[in-house]
């Protein structure tokens, strides 16, 4: 059992900072990575359509033998999550907004969150927020467009720059001083975002908390690989290799799911 690969999907290439930290934590572990780029972006699309690629990708997942699957994307967690664990018995590691550190932290009493309008419209979402953000002022803003411009390999670029000025424009009004990510794509954004923002304001990210959590539940359930340490890429649509090659990915396998 404890060679088994672990599962990690994602709408997109976004899942891939999540990924970057499961294997600097667990460098021994086999990962299969799945990119439903057939049906990205997950953030405008119902609920109902997300739950429904989840389980399906999550079936593909368990057909190829994973002792466990991280889910590497705010959206899908916060809209599907629970129905994945309620239908598959393999344990889940899902991905919320980091509010609860970020709220820990601020000084000001305000912070900003950025994700997409399906994160920020799940109850997930809104009963963290609630729980987390007592007599803090939380300032959310839908990421327009950034998802596509991640996924195109233009995190960098002036025209994301110029983007995410008018994105965060309203935010950059209060006094926050903390911007949580609310999307495994944002990562990728960070350079841009640092030559934006003010140097007082610290970006929160949840790739670190994740990849602890699943070395956690490893350990727990004694599913660790000491012998691994290959990942295999694949992505529900053909594959742009360029853009996955400036990710540090050489090879990708087209899959239908």
């Amino acid at each position: 059992m404890h060679t088994k690969p672990i599962g990690v999907f994602d709408s997109g290439i976004g899942g891939l900072s999540v990924l970057n930290a499961l294997k600097e934590m667990l460098p021994h572990e086999d990962i299969l990575y799945v990119a439903d780029q057939a049906y990205i972006p997950y953030g405008k699309r119902r609920k109902e359509t997300i739950t429904a690629r989840a389980v399906a990708i999550t079936n593909w997942l368990v057909a190829q033998d994973c002792k466990l699957v991280v889910v590497a994307c705010n959206t899908a967690t916060t809209n599907a999550v629970a129905q994945l664990r309620a239908q598959f018995s393999i344990p889940f590691v899902g991905i919320e907004p980091a509010i609860k550190p970020a709220a820990l932290g601020s000084q000001t009493g305000v912070i900003g969150v950025l994700a997409t309008a399906g994160t920020l419209a799940s109850t997930l979402f809104q009963t963290t927020s609630q729980d987390y953000t007592q007599g803090l002022e939380v300032i959310s803003q839908v990421g327009h467009g950034l998802v596509s411009l991640v996924e195109k390999g233009k995190a960098n670029s002036e025209i994301t720059k110029k983007q995410l000025r008018e994105i965060l424009s309203p935010m950059l009004e209060k006094p926050i001083d903390h911007l949580v990510l609310g999307c495994t794509h944002y990562p990728f954004l960070t350079q841009t975002l640092k030559k934006i923002l003010p140097k007082n304001i610290t970006i929160v990210d949840c790739s670190a908390a994740v990849a602890k959590q699943t070395n956690r539940l490893l350990e727990v359930r004694n599913l660790h690989n000491t012998k691994g340490g290959k990942t295999i890429y694949y992505s529900t649509a053909t594959p742009k290799i360029d853009v996955w090659n400036s990710f540090g990915v050489s090879e990708v396998n087209q899959v239908e799911i």
